[in-house]
């Protein structure tokens, strides 16, 4: 049986020539390395799956019978891996199919995790197009503290706070290298030991907070989540949800409320787990006011 160094699997929705580009830079960004590519094509009707037959025909191309969300995504082609006879490998990455990898990236990503065995899971400083950082790439758990102070807005008031501005560490080096709770499932290195511990997706969530759940479990058995921002990839960040801003902005906040009940509740209290809750769903109402998703009525002329 042969030993494959990465297998890679995005799942894709509706970006085709993103996920060009994305599936274009992995030969360069994985350069050394063996690798085996999933795509998993979340019924998009932009043509992405018949794009991957045609121009990328080594790509091993997954078409869902239907959208089911990213954590079912990756599952069907996680599943796949795991039931592999013909291969064994030693690590698992997530990636966005709005992603580019520069030239040995991801080589550098698996290099530095094979030199720290303690390393469950690892991520790079993602950037978007413009150069600023995408915050999410380094987080801690939304937990009661964290959550009220990404709610209640202090932690943008106070970014370099290092007790406000906890949720997206803010006040780190960006290119510095530190544990911390989780990484993005948009660039998510796992160690395949560490999957096979922590098992798959949890497909409760739907497109976000399955990153969280999964970091979550691999702290919860003793690996650590490392983030390092010496190793970088681009991010066109939300391409695939800005299709769906309302769906896209209640699935975020159906994402903390679950997190938050399925890790948090018990130990937090009936007031406080009520506190928290309403002020996600709060949350929730003012960003589809903002975004004009939905309107207050008008009173009088």
């Amino acid at each position: 049986m042969k030993t494959i160094d990465l297998a890679i699997v995005i799942v894709s929705y509706n970006v085709r020539e993103l996920l060009r580009a994305c599936l274009e830079s992995i030969p360069t960004g994985a350069e050394g390395l063996s690798t085996v590519v999933y795509v998993v094509d979340n019924r998009s009707n932009d043509g992405s799956a018949a794009m991957v037959r045609q121009d990328f025909p080594g790509i091993r191309l997954i078409e869902a019978e239907e959208n089911r969300g990213y954590s079912y995504g990756n599952n069907l082609a996680l599943r796949k891996l795991v039931e592999d006879r013909e291969a064994s490998y030693r690590h698992v990455l997530l990636l966005n199919p709005d992603t580019v990898v520069p030239l040995r990236s991801l080589t550098k990503l698996v290099e530095f995790v094979d030199e720290r065995p303690e390393v469950g899971a690892a991520g790079p400083r993602l950037l978007r197009p413009d150069g600023s950082l995408d915050l999410a790439c380094r987080r801690s758990f939304p937990g009661l503290w964290v959550s009220f102070t990404r709610l209640s807005g202090l932690s943008k008031l106070f970014p370099r706070s290092r007790l406000l501005a906890r949720y997206n560490l803010t006040f780190l080096d960006d290119k510095g290298v530190y544990e911390v709770d989780s990484v993005v499932g948009a660039c998510m290195l796992v160690r395949w030991s560490t999957f096979e511990q922590a098992g798959l997706l949890d497909e409760t969530f739907f497109m976000y907070g399955e990153d969280l759940d999964w970091a979550f479990r691999m702290r919860q058995i003793g690996w650590k989540i490392v983030y390092n921002g010496q190793v970088l990839v681009i991010h066109h960040k939300g391409a695939s949800s800005r299709q769906r801003s309302r769906q896209s902005i209640l699935a975020f906040h159906q994402a903390m409320e679950l997190f938050f009940r399925k890790h948090y509740a018990d130990s937090s209290g009936v007031f406080f787990s009520w506190l928290i809750l309403t002020a996600v769903r709060a949350h929730a109402f003012v960003m589809l006011l903002r975004r004009g998703v939905i309107s207050l009525p008008r009173w009088g002329r």
